[in-house]
């Protein structure tokens, strides 16, 4: 397969697929594959709803083009899988999104077509279920007539300086010749490092524990800072004086929601189990984690119930995106919050001005607010640091707040001595 001459189709582009689909149309033909019409629709007129690519990036690519209809998957050389891996109520793995990309790309795969997966998963589910599930609807032959490869995404929501271009890239194909194609490949686009992995599951497995070690960490801190609550100390002041050290990790606490950190310690968990073996830390830290809404709305109204009547309370709170400056509310633990409160108090505003109030509403039914102006609430929980959150002030936020009520900085983003604020 010539290397300089390819067609290139992204399937899923979300946080994910869009910025790969965009950089490697600036030296392929790309067809970025969804099949959300609305969202298809959106980028050909350059509207990224995800605030994370502006429509002059988007419009200017001439080689890329966004459909949503099956047809304009043919004769593509590589396919670039970028669907969701989340989990099931019973905390399992959904693997419905792969199975159903691999039917679909199985229909268009010709001679020497390469697929190359980017969806977190665990050790061994590249091969032992994608493979599987492509060779149902192909009669091409593995690693003769097509090879497949793992290349984990590493996109961060929301994050303005660790960008696509910029980041180390991991590459593992199905034998070494793939490997080598898809590094090569991938070396266009990637500015940093591009690492060659020496077989899809240690790929797999170096994605996998990297958001599982994200997750127990912060999960440390999490419990640290319950305990501190309980001894009266503050958590913030303890973290900085404990990062004076030189190999101290600086985690802060937080509600851990996401696409990621939530969700792929299952999926580690999940293959444990299988293979006879049961995880105790792992698990233990999404314990934690998974509570943490529950622990600081326990928290919050333990404290506001020593000056009013929580059962009268008119509550705000600010922030429902999983994290900052992001539009991002895939698994947010800030909705198991709201239900919690809004079963203890009289009502619950939310204000996110980041948020996409449609979507919010659609997923949750929860109407966000327009502006914070003339309310006043018994109640504010800070609860993510956007940065207009941070503009706007703490004093602003006094005078929304009645002379009884209190402000809960969970986030520390106003620097005050107190996180709980009169």
């Amino acid at each position: 397969m010539n290397i300089n001459k390819l067609k290139i189709s992204v399937i899923g582009v979300g946080y994910v697929g869009l910025p790969i689909a965009i950089e490697f149309s600036k030296f392929y033909e790309v067809v970025g594959f969804d099949k959300n019409k609305l969202r298809v629709n959106n980028l050909n007129k350059g509207v990224d709803l995800n605030k994370d690519i502006s429509k002059n990036s988007i419009l200017s690519k001439k080689k890329l083009f966004f459909t949503s209809k099956k047809i304009n998957l043919q004769n593509t050389d590589v396919f670039i899988i970028t669907l969701p891996t989340p989990i099931k109520k019973n905390k399992k793995p959904d693997l419905s999104y792969l199975r159903n990309g691999c039917k679909l790309i199985s229909q268009y795969l010709k001679k020497n077509s390469i697929i190359i997966f980017e969806s977190t998963v665990y050790p061994g589910l590249t091969e032992d279920f994608c493979l599987p599930e492509i060779l149902k609807y192909t009669d091409l032959i593995y690693n003769k007539d097509f090879y497949i490869g793992y290349s984990p995404e590493r996109i961060n929501p929301g994050d303005k300086k660790y960008r696509l271009q910029n980041i180390d890239k991991l590459v593992a194909g199905s034998n070494l010749k793939t490997t080598n194609f898809i590094h090569k490949l991938y070396k266009k686009i990637i500015k940093k490092n591009v690492h060659k992995v020496k077989s899809i599951k240690i790929a797999e497995s170096a994605k996998v524990i990297e958001n599982c070690q994200r997750d127990l960490n912060i999960a440390f801190i999490n419990e640290l800072y319950l305990i501190f609550n309980k001894l009266n100390l503050n958590t913030n002041e303890i973290l900085e004086a404990a990062s004076t050290k030189w190999n101290f990790l600086n985690f802060k606490p937080g509600l851990v929601g996401g696409h990621c950190i939530g969700v792929d310690p299952y999926y580690l968990t999940y293959i444990a189990n299988r293979n006879n073996y049961n995880p105790k830390v792992i698990l233990s830290g999404r314990e934690i984690n998974d509570k943490m809404s529950l622990h600081i709305a326990n928290l919050f109204l333990r404290k506001l119930s020593k000056k009013i009547n929580i059962k009268k309370a008119n509550l705000l709170i600010m922030g429902i995106t999983f994290k900052e400056n992001c539009p991002d509310i895939r698994n947010s633990k800030i909705i198991d919050l709201y239900k919690n409160l809004k079963s203890k108090v009289n009502k619950v505003d939310v204000y996110d001005p980041i948020a996409n109030k449609d979507i919010v509403y659609k997923e949750f039914k929860i109407k966000l607010q327009k502006t914070l102006l003339n309310k006043k609430y018994d109640g504010i929980l800070v609860l993510v640091d956007h940065s207009y959150f941070k503009k706007l002030g703490i004093e602003n936020l006094k005078k929304i707040t009645k002379n009884s009520g209190l402000i809960f900085d969970f986030k520390n983003i106003f620097k005050t001595e107190n996180q709980f604020i009169n």
